[in-house]
């Protein structure tokens, strides 16, 4: 069972009509998103990049090694890297313990309402950007994985030139959680060139 609602992506456009990103939408599923997000981060940890994006602030983080253990407990699913940290993601149901239960609002807060993956576009209406966005039943971020882009090296500078074997997680990731086979508008972009200082 694949764990999107429609294989077909949604469509954003912007107030002109052209269309700014694909989404995804994945079912807001406790297996389905345990399932995903270990997949991810124990398969692909080395290329992502990841952390909450909220009004006034990015985290833009690297994994600093393959996590030692990605394991859920009480709805909150913790990937831990050892000595470099871990962090803690609520994607069922918290039900806290016999002595303090969580409370019906603070579950439905905690658990995430939406979760899909992307492809951001450029203005001309390229493909510039690819990965997984959560939120919870607040409508606040939990937290955004970039899979490499083609258009940045591995240490986070423009590319001078894209690279489209960077695109392999996103490959990945679409043939295995969308269904899709390698698409051509994926290498139609310039990228970030035109940005350079």
């Amino acid at each position: 069972m694949m764990p999107v609602i429609d294989p077909d992506p949604s469509l954003e456009k912007n107030d002109e009509g052209t269309v700014r990103a694909h989404y995804w939408e994945m079912l807001p599923d406790e297996e389905l998103l345990e399932s995903f997000l270990k997949d991810i981060f124990e398969n692909h940890w080395q290329g992502i990049v990841f952390g909450p994006l909220i009004e006034g602030a990015a985290y833009e983080w690297k994994c600093p090694s393959r996590p030692k253990k990605v394991a859920l407990f009480d709805g909150y699913l913790t990937v831990h890297f050892g000595t470099g940290g871990h962090f803690h993601l609520c994607i069922g149901e918290n039900k806290g313990s016999e002595s303090h239960p969580t409370p019906e609002d603070l579950k439905k807060r905690r658990r995430p309402s939406r979760a899909r993956i992307f492809r951001k576009l450029d203005p001309e209406g390229a493909p510039i950007s690819w990965g997984f966005e959560m939120v919870n039943g607040a409508d606040e971020p939990m937290i955004a994985i970039f899979f490499p882009s083609p258009f940045l090296t591995d240490d986070d500078q423009i590319a001078d030139e894209p690279d489209f074997s960077r695109l392999a997680i996103w490959r990945s990731v679409a043939r295995t959680w969308l269904g899709r086979e390698v698409e051509v508008i994926d290498e139609t972009g310039k990228g970030f060139a035109a940005f350079k200082r």
